[in-house]
């Protein structure tokens, strides 16, 4: 079951592997997309605007975007 978050007037549904920890792994989420979103290069910013869902496994979160080309893996930690 996939969690909800607000993202770029974009609702994104990200999928947690380890229920252990899923508040913060969600917080660190966040504050990386935003930090990104102001802050990282073109490449990141096109990933992010074709972004339609995040799994997260650990400390990664895995971008998934429209393209497949444009999907990333960022470290949360």
């Amino acid at each position: 079951m996939p969690i909800l978050i607000q993202f770029q007037n974009k609702v994104i549904p990200v999928y947690i592997k380890s229920s252990k920890s899923s508040k913060r792994a969600l917080d660190l989420l966040v504050g990386a997309l935003e930090a990104k979103w102001n802050h990282g290069k073109s490449t990141v910013k096109q990933c992010l605007t074709n972004l339609i869902s995040v799994e997260i496994d650990g400390c990664e979160a895995m971008l998934h975007s429209f393209n497949e080309r444009d999907s990333l893996a960022l470290s949360l930690y």
